[in-house]
C-alpha cells in the first residue's frame, strides 16, 4: 500500500475539504481518466483496491497512472478507551479528493475497455466519479 516515507509531522488535523480542484484536474498521462465529482477521503487501501480492479479489468494491457497519494495520517484511538490523554496513535494514510480531480489515467486501450475497468474501480472508491477522455480522440487500438 501507498504512504510517504518520511513526513514533517507525526499527525495531521482533520480539516476540511473545500472548493474544485485546481491542480491535477486534466488528463496528462492517458487517454481516458476517472475524474472526482464530490469532496471527499480516499485511504490507501481504497487506491490499492481500486488499482488492483482497473488492471485485472484491462488484463494487463496499457499502462494505468496513479494520480493522488495518500499523504495524511489519520490518528485512531483504540476501543474502550475513555476521553482525555491525548491524540490516538496513526492507523492509516488518506488524501484530501476535491471535485475535479483526476485520480487514475489509462493509456493503450479501447474506450470500452477504459469505461468497463473505471466501472469496477469506481466501485471500490467511497466517492462519486466520472470516466473522462481526451478531447479530439479518433479510434482507439
Amino acid at each position: 500500500m501507498l504512504s510517504p516515507k518520511f513526513t514533517k509531522y507525526r499527525k495531521a488535523f482533520k480539516g476540511r475539504v473545500h472548493g474544485k480542484a485546481t491542480s491535477g484536474n486534466a488528463l496528462t498521462f492517458g487517454s481516458y481518466g476517472l475524474k472526482a465529482l464530490e469532496p471527499g477521503r480516499i485511504n490507501a487501501r481504497q487506491i490499492e483496491a481500486a488499482r488492483r480492479a482497473i488492471t485485472r479489468a484491462m488484463k494487463r494491457t496499457g499502462r494505468v497512472w496513479i494520480r493522488i497519494f495518500p499523504d495524511v495520517p489519520v490518528s485512531k484511538k483504540p476501543t474502550e478507551v475513555r476521553m482525555g490523554k491525548g491524540k490516538g496513535a496513526p492507523e492509516f494514510w488518506m488524501c484530501r479528493i476535491k471535485p475535479g480531480r483526476i485520480m487514475f489515467e489509462v493509456d493503450g486501450v479501447t474506450r470500452e475497455t477504459a469505461d468497463e475497468a473505471f466501472a469496477l474501480g469506481a466501485a471500490k472508491l467511497a466517492i462519486r466519479t466520472k470516466v473522462v477522455a481526451r478531447i479530439g480522440l479518433g479510434v482507439q487500438p
